[in-house]
C-alpha cells in the first residue's frame, strides 16, 4: 500500500520514524513535567465546567493521546482548557444542574457533537477558515471569560452563598449584599493558596506553582480545623482510569445541543490552531490546519466515550512542553500515562483539598488568561480592532457565551471584508530608469509623470470579488467620466482571484467603454485566474484581443486603437511607439 495513502489516515506515521532513544528520553522528561502541571489544572477546569473534578483529569488523560496521534503539531498538548470549560458550563447549565448525572451526560453529548463538527471541517479541508478569525476576538473573549471565571469563584473564596445561574451583574450585587457574612477561615485558605502560588512562581519557578498553592492551602485548612469552621472540601476523586461513557444520542438532545456544540467546536479550533502555530514559529515546524482540525475532532469524539469533556490545545502546557525539550508528540502520550499513574497513587489525598484553595488557584488561572500586553497594543494602534475587542469582551460578560463567540467571529469577517472591499488601485505612468535607461511603469502617486491623454494604466492590488467589485467599478467610472479616458489597461499582477461577481462587473465595464469608443484591456493575468475566467467565457465575451501576457505587448497593440488625430497633435508622447506617429 502507498506510504502517503497510509499517512493520510494514520498521520502519526509521519513523525514515528523520528522516535529514537534520545527523543524518548527528552519526551519522558517533558511528559512528566506536563503531568504534574495538568494535575491541579484538570481539577480546576472541571470545576469551572460544572463537572466533578475527576472529569478534568479524565480529559487530560484521553484527549492528548488522540490529538497527538491524529494532529500535525509536534508540541501541541490538548486537554481541558479554561475557555472551553466556561463555555461548557454556560451551555449546559441552561438545561441541567451542574454536577448532576444529567449535566455530565449533556456535557459529553456536546463534546461528541463538537468533535463531529471539527472532524467534518477537517475532512472538508476547511482549515484555512481559522485565518479569517481575528486574534483580537480570542483576546477579547478570553479576557471576558477570565472575569466571568473569577466572578464564579468569589463565592468559594469568600464562603458566601450565591444562587446558581445568576448573571454577571447579579452575582456581584449578591456578593456585595453578603459582605458582612464573609467566612474569614475560607478567605484565609484561598488567600494563602493564591499567595503561595504567586511566590513559588516568582522565586522557585522550577516547582509547579499551582500544585504548591493547593498543598499549602490544604495544610492551612487542616491546621485551622477548617471543616468545623465551614471550609468545604472537594472530596475524594475516584481512584481509577477513565470509565466508559456514552453521550445522549436522542434526536431531542442532539437538536437541543447542536448550536452550542458548534460554538464549542469553533472556539476549540481557534485555540488549537493558533497555539500550534505559535509554538511552530519557535520550532520551525509547518502546521497543517486541516490535519489539526481532524486531530481535535477525533480527540473529542473518542473522549466523549471515555468520560472526557471537550478539550482543545493548551497554551500553557504546550509552551512548557516545548520549553522542557519535547521532540515528538510522544511527550503528550507520556504526560497522559504519567497523569494516570499519579491519579491512581494520590487520588485519595484530594479528600483533604479545600474548595477555597481551588478557588484561589482558579483566580490565578483567570488572571493569567488576560493578555494585558496585546490589549494595550490593540487599544493604542487600531480603532477597528479596538471595536472588535470591546464588543467581544462586553458580549462575553453580558450575553450568552456562545453568542459572544459568534459575534466576535462575525465582526472579524466584517472587518476582513471591509479591508478587502477597498483595494488599492494604483495609477501608473511610463518612466525611464536613470541608471539603465530602461522604460518602466511607475506609481504616479510617488512620482508625478506626464501621462498619455487617451490611455490610462492602472494596477489593482487585490482580488476582484463581490466585496471589491463596487469599489473598482466606481474607480473605472471616475477614470472614464471625470478624467475622460475611454481606453483603460488593468495590470493584474496583484489579482489572485476573480469571482463571478467581479467578472460580470468587468464585462459590464468593458461593454460600456466599447460603446464610448474605447476598451478595457488586461495584462499579466496569473495562470490560475486566467484559467477561471476562461472557463466562465469571460475572455470570449470581452474579446481575446483585449488580453495580453506582457505590459509591453499590451501598450504596443492598444496604441493602434487610439484616435490617431489626437496622437498627431499630442505634445506628451510618453510611449516609445509615439515616436513612429506622424
Amino acid at each position: 500500500m502507498d506510504k502517503s495513502f497510509l499517512q493520510l489516515f494514520f498521520p502519526f506515521l509521519r513523525w514515528l520514524p523520528m522516535v529514537n532513544r534520545t527523543t524518548i528520553r527528552a519526551d519522558l522528561i517533558a511528559g512528566f513535567t506536563g503531568a504534574v502541571i495538568v494535575l491541579p489544572q484538570g481539577v480546576a477546569f472541571a470545576t469551572i465546567a460544572g463537572l466533578p473534578p475527576e472529569y478534568g483529569l479524565y480529559t487530560a488523560m484521553v484527549t492528548p493521546i488522540v490529538a497527538a496521534l491524529f494532529g500535525s503539531s509536534l508540541h501541541l498538548i490538548s486537554g481541558p482548557t479554561t475557555a472551553i470549560s466556561i463555555v461548557i458550563f454556560s451551555a449546559v447549565s441552561h438545561h441541567a444542574v451542574p454536577g448532576t448525572p444529567e449535566f455530565v451526560t449533556m456535557a459529553l453529548t456536546i463534546t461528541f457533537l463538537a468533535g463531529l463538527y471539527q472532524l467534518a471541517f477537517g475532512l472538508a479541508r476547511l482549515g484555512a477558515l481559522v485565518n479569517f478569525v481575528s486574534h483580537t476576538v480570542v483576546v477579547g473573549f478570553t479576557a471576558g471569560a477570565a472575569i466571568l471565571i473569577a466572578t464564579s469563584q468569589m463565592k468559594h473564596v469568600f464562603g458566601v452563598e450565591v444562587p446558581r445561574g445568576e448573571s454577571f451583574i447579579h452575582t456581584w450585587m449578591t456578593l456585595y449584599s453578603h459582605l458582612p457574612d464573609i467566612n474569614y477561615y475560607v478567605l484565609l485558605v484561598a488567600a494563602v493558596t493564591l499567595l503561595t502560588a504567586l511566590l513559588v512562581k516568582r522565586f522557585v519557578p522550577v516547582i509547579p506553582n499551582l500544585l504548591a498553592g493547593l498543598i499549602m492551602g490544604s495544610v492551612v485548612a487542616l491546621l485551622l480545623d477548617g471543616e468545623s469552621h465551614g471550609v468545604a472540601l472537594v472530596g475524594e476523586i475516584p481512584r481509577h482510569l477513565p470509565p466508559l461513557s456514552s453521550p445522549d444520542f436522542s434526536f431531542t438532545s442532539l437538536k437541543l445541543l447542536a448550536p452550542e456544540a458548534f460554538a464549542v467546536a469553533l472556539l476549540g479550533l481557534i485555540e488549537a490552531v493558533s497555539i500550534s502555530r505559535a509554538i511552530a514559529a519557535k520550532s520551525h515546524q509547518r502546521i497543517d490546519g486541516n490535519q489539526e482540525f481532524i486531530g481535535q475532532g477525533m480527540s473529542n469524539i473518542v473522549g466523549s466515550f471515555f468520560s472526557s469533556y471537550a478539550g482543545s490545545g493548551s497554551f500553557t502546557r504546550s509552551g512548557i512542553n516545548y520549553s522542557a525539550g519535547a521532540k515528538t508528540p510522544m511527550s503528550a502520550i507520556f504526560a497522559a500515562v504519567f497523569l494516570a499513574l499519579i491519579v491512581l497513587l494520590i487520588a485519595p489525598l484530594t479528600a483533604y483539598l479545600p474548595i477555597a484553595a481551588m478557588g484561589g488557584v482558579i483566580l490565578l488561572v483567570a488572571y493569567n488568561l488576560i493578555d494585558l500586553h496585546h490589549i494595550k497594543q490593540i487599544l493604542t494602534i487600531s480603532k477597528s480592532e479596538t471595536a472588535v475587542l470591546l464588543t467581544t469582551f462586553f458580549a462575553t460578560l453580558f450575553l450568552e457565551l456562545e453568542f459572544a463567540i459568534y459575534l466576535g467571529v462575525l465582526l472579524s469577517l466584517v472587518l476582513f471584508l471591509n479591508r478587502t472591499s477597498t483595494p488599492d488601485i494604483v495609477e501608473l505612468g511610463p518612466d525611464v530608469d536613470p541608471v539603465g535607461g530602461k522604460r518602466q511603469l511607475a506609481n504616479l502617486d510617488e512620482k508625478p509623470l506626464a501621462q498619455c491623454p487617451q490611455l490610462k494604466i492602472i494596477r489593482v492590488d487585490m482580488s476582484i470579488y463581490f466585496g471589491s467589485a463596487n469599489h473598482i467599478q466606481n474607480k473605472l467610472h471616475e477614470i472614464s467620466d471625470k478624467d475622460g479616458y475611454h481606453h483603460i489597461l488593468i495590470i493584474c499582477t496583484g489579482v489572485n482571484f476573480i469571482d463571478m461577481s467581479g467578472a460580470e462587473m468587468l464585462m459590464q465595464e468593458a461593454q460600456r467603454l466599447e460603446e464610448l469608443g474605447g476598451g478595457l484591456y488586461f495584462a499579466e493575468i496569473k495562470p490560475r485566474v486566467y484559467d477561471f475566467i476562461s472557463r466562465v467565457h469571460f475572455i470570449r465575451k470581452i474579446g481575446n484581443d483585449h488580453f495580453f501576457d506582457e505590459k509591453k505587448a499590451a501598450i504596443h497593440e492598444i496604441i493602434k486603437q487610439l484616435d490617431i488625430e489626437r496622437c498627431r497633435s499630442c505634445k506628451v508622447r510618453v510611449f516609445k511607439e509615439c515616436a513612429d506617429i506622424r
